[in-house]
């Protein structure tokens, strides 16, 4: 399935229905069969099994009943499904990205020619979204900040943890954003991040640059639960895409491996990154 992210449902009211789909498939029901049982039209029922509409408590509790079948956490997982995400509060207008990673337990990610913003120190941050084609109040560039600061605490954190692997391109190292002291930061900020057990950089040197390369970043996205597919996320231009086709995401983690072999191994990626400061930056 590819579907614009700015179309996308919210992610757990998404996981939620496709639970609610498997559960009637499981019981032998179609749509037509199952949508009037539950005193809704043909079109509701796939709406919500499609997370494009909520399903209430009492509606899952009648699916169970029709379905005969009880899932364990499953009421809950309707309640989480109408909470509104966490970074609203912030006045974000996520496209479906952050929605999705704060659900995920493993990132992977080709940033292409940019740094993955996991790995942002707050100057550089700073300096890109002030940058940004997209005009920012000063309340706006502070909530956005505030948020991605937010998602990096997991790569720190001890009961939600995020494991990240980067794969970063010689020329985002190279390409000064937001001038010496910024980039000084920046570079030892990586240095950093690269030694937490939650993290694996590595650097894709620009001479002999492999072609799958050249086709621009991506990320993939695994979750805990293994009933839940691999996430392939792709943004462009003008917004984003989520795919969840099988193929499709497993082309695209055949291509990030072979970046990934292309690649220098954590601890030369290292050294690559701390010899840039010094040539360029004098010290970290």
């Amino acid at each position: 399935m590819l579907v614009k992210a700015h179309k996308k449902p919210p992610f757990r009211r998404r996981r939620l229905g496709k639970r609610l789909r498997t559960m009637r498939e499981a019981a032998g029901l179609t749509l037509e069969t199952a949508a009037p049982r539950l005193d809704l039209t043909r079109s509701s029922l796939f709406r919500i099994e499609s997370g494009a509409t909520r399903a209430t408590v009492h509606l899952v509790r009648s699916m169970m009943d029709l379905y005969d079948h009880y899932e364990e956490g499953l009421l809950d997982a309707v309640r989480d499904a109408v909470k509104p995400s966490w970074f609203t509060k912030y006045g974000i207008q996520d496209v479906g990205y952050i929605d999705a990673e704060t659900e995920a337990s493993r990132v992977y990610e080709y940033s292409g020619m940019q740094l993955p913003g996991l790995l942002h120190a707050e100057p550089y941050m700073r300096t890109l979204f002030e940058r940004s084609l997209h005009r920012r109040t000063p309340e706006m560039l502070e909530n956005d900040v505030t948020v991605r600061l937010i998602r990096q605490q997991r790569l720190t954190s001890v009961d939600d943890p995020l494991e990240l692997v980067a794969i970063i391109d010689e020329a985002a190292l190279r390409r000064e954003i937001g001038g010496a002291e910024v980039m000084r930061a920046q570079l030892h900020q990586l240095v950093e991040m690269a030694a937490l057990p939650t993290v694996t950089l590595q650097v894709l040197q620009m001479d002999g640059c492999p072609p799958a390369a050249m086709n621009g970043g991506f990320i993939l996205l695994d979750f805990p639960d293994p009933d839940e597919p691999e996430l392939l996320y792709h943004e462009y231009v003008t917004g984003a895409l989520h795919i969840e086709d099988e193929n499709e995401v497993r082309e695209a983690r055949l291509v990030f491996d072979s970046l990934r072999s292309e690649a220098l191994n954590p601890a030369d990626s290292v050294a690559l990154i701390e010899q840039i400061a010094a040539l360029r930056y004098v010290q970290l």
